[in-house]
Order: structure tokens, then sequence, then C-alpha cells
């Protein structure tokens, strides 16, 4: 039996949830995290004004009644292109964190649980993909694939995939000597079966976390890559590239550059104030 099924393992989960209930930073960051679902679920149906909209006699307003947040330099309301924008920047995180996290996990549980060469041959292919800073990596990876937002998922999916290629391998070469594992492989497992019903569910936590803190970290390089004109392209309403428009209006426009900004930095901080407080559950030197 895999010890994530195993009832005590069951009541460390318990535990576990107990803790980050307590901890008031994560529970803010949750909250915060279920509200921006929400708006990118129901974003088509609560938008003010469409987002795509043009009112060149509206340009450049300020934050009022009817635009709260004020309008663009070709009169499209920011508060409906903001709401608008928020299931893109969601779903570039998550498919950018799946992408690497399901990479990156495939080949650290395969290194570490076989090892020899096949560990060195993995091992240093994801050092070479260390040896460039992640923005500098999908810079290169988009200037091959083209800029679009399709391609900045792809390229900053790939520039995560080491970190998680490292975090499982590590608790693999832990998880691979205890004893449910010897067990398996003296009745004649088979390998692919001790892979995915014993090691891969006691490594998932750990890549929880890391992927908790992934998404913000995805949807942070995402909005800076759209900031420099590679990601989503005009007129869809991404919060990066939003930033990009309303710097050059920053002394007449401040509310331009200003909403789109602090949505990018809600989201990311309100995720990472989860990740944190997952982290800090999962850590059972922490939990004593």
């Amino acid at each position: 039996m895999s010890e994530l099924n195993h009832p005590k393992h069951q009541g460390q989960w318990a535990i576990i949830f107990r803790q980050l209930r307590r901890n008031r930073a994560a529970m803010m960051g949750l909250a915060l995290i279920l509200i921006e679902i929400a708006i990118a679920l129901l974003a088509p149906w609560i938008t003010p004004y469409d987002p795509l909209a043009q009112v060149p006699q509206d340009a450049l307003q300020p934050p009022s009644p009817e635009h709260w947040f004020g309008t663009d330099d070709i009169g499209r309301d920011i508060l409906s292109r903001i709401i608008d924008g928020s299931p893109i920047s969601l779903r570039v995180g998550l498919i950018s964190v799946t992408i690497a996290g399901t990479i990156g996990t495939l080949l650290g549980i395969i290194a570490g649980f076989y090892g020899g060469r096949l560990d060195d041959i993995i091992m240093r292919l994801i050092d070479i993909l260390l040896a460039f800073p992640g923005l500098l990596l999908a810079l290169t990876i988009i200037a091959v694939l083209g800029p679009g937002l399709f391609n900045v998922m792809i390229a900053v999916g790939i520039g995560g995939i080491p970190s998680y290629t490292r975090v499982a391998r590590g608790q693999t070469l832990t998880v691979r000597t205890r004893d449910y594992v010897t067990s398996a492989r003296a009745v004649g497992c088979q390998e692919w079966r001790i892979l995915f019903l014993y090691i891969l569910p006691n490594v998932l936590p750990s890549i929880i976390v890391l992927a908790t803190l992934g998404v913000a970290g995805a949807i942070l390089t995402a909005s800076g890559l759209s900031f420099l004109g590679l990601g989503a392209q005009p007129p869809t309403p991404e919060w990066g590239a939003m930033l990009t428009n309303g710097r050059t209006y920053l002394r007449q426009a401040w509310w331009f550059a200003v909403f789109p900004g602090l949505a990018i930095m809600i989201t990311v901080l309100s995720m990472n104030m989860f990740g944190d407080g997952l982290r800090d559950a999962l850590d059972p030197k922490l939990r004593r």
C-alpha cells in the first residue's frame, strides 16, 4: 500500500489542513485566489462594457462613476479589460506550470528511480537549462517560435522544467529506499507501477507547493514578455500588454498603467501567500 493511502498518512493530511487553516495569510491568499477564479469564470457576464469597443471621444477619461478605472488611449474601459484579461493571465500561469510540472516531475522521478547513466544524462540536460536565466531562456525560445500568447506559455513552461526535475529527483531518491518500495520490488511489481502508484503520490506534495508558487512566477514572467511586446498581441486585453500601452501616459493618465499593474501584483501576491502557507503546513519541523 502506498504511504499516501495509509490511515496514519491520512491523519497527517488532516493535521496539515488544520495548520493551513490557522495561517491567516495563507487563508487570505486562498480567498483572493478564489475571487480571481470566480471573476475569470464570470468575465463574459460581469464586464460593464465591451473590452474591445473603441470610443475615441472618451479617450483617457479618469476614474469616474461611469468608468471606475478610467479609459485607455482609444476610449476602452480599463476595468472591463482587466476583468476580461483575468482568464488569460490565469490560463497562462496554469498551462505554463502544467507543462513544467508534468515534464519536470516525470524526468525527476525517472532520474531518481533508475540512477546511473540515465540520471547523469537527464541532470546534465537540466544543468544546461539552468545555465540560462529564466527570462533569457524564454526570450530565446520565443525568438525561435515567434511572438504570441501560446508560444509564451511554452517558453515559460520549458523555463520552469529544471525546478520540478530537481525537486522530484531529490524526493524520489528518498522515497525509493523506503520499505514499501523495497517490498513492491521483492514481490515482482512492475517498475511503472512502482513509479506511478508508490513513488509519484509521495512526491506530489512537494510538487504541489512548487506549482502553487510557480503559477505566480509564470504569470509575472508572461506579463513581462507581453510588456516587451512578445506575448499577447493587440487588441487582446492581457495585463502585461496593457502596462506596455499605459507606460507612455504615466504623466497624464496614471490610471492607464496603475490598475493593470495592481491586478498583476494582487494575483502574484495572493498566490505567493497561499504557496508559502502551504509550504509551511507541509513542513514537519514547523508543524511540531
